[in-house]
């Protein structure tokens, strides 16, 4: 895409923790998942803004998947890594887990795919500084994950979903 510079996925990477508490819980005494919905957005966002260095708004969220529940005094953290540089948006990859407080072990509990645009002050889309170099084999492997999302999204654009 002719970057003049490049960051890698380590660069954005970016790690947030929360211990859940009851305003974050919904009637069945589980993480209520629009809030967690909200706390992955806003880490996908840190680690996009990590890249591109500018402001930026999210455009879409794909594969969001809810595994398993989290509760009261759960340990959250989430995770959020670039896997995707276009000409003005980028794929963040978010995976959240439980941590239990005795080992550290975590669980996945749920993974999406967010992708950012890079915008202005006038909230339109401005193409990115930085594009992303790739260091290993399963950073590739994202890549063309995010090459084949981007490519459904422009069919179900066509299609009018």
């Amino acid at each position: 895409m002719g970057y003049e510079n490049y960051k890698t996925v380590e660069d954005s990477r970016t790690e947030w923790m929360k211990c859940i508490q009851y305003e974050d819980i919904n009637g069945s005494n589980r993480l209520f998942g629009g809030r967690l919905m909200e706390w992955m957005d806003e880490v996908a966002g840190i680690a996009a803004t990590r890249h591109c260095g500018g402001y930026v708004t999210t455009a879409a969220i794909d594969n969001l998947q809810f595994k398993k529940g989290a509760f009261l005094n759960d340990i959250i953290v989430i995770r959020a890594k670039l896997t995707y540089v276009g000409r003005t948006s980028m794929e963040v990859r978010v995976d959240v887990y439980v941590e239990e407080r005795d080992s550290g072990t975590r669980r996945v509990i749920n993974r999406a795919y967010f992708t950012l645009v890079q915008v202005n002050d006038a909230g339109r889309p401005v193409p990115l500084k930085y594009g992303l170099k790739l260091e290993n084999e399963a950073e590739e492997m994202e890549w063309e994950g995010a090459k084949k999302r981007l490519e459904i999204r422009r069919m179900r654009r066509v299609e009018g979903f």
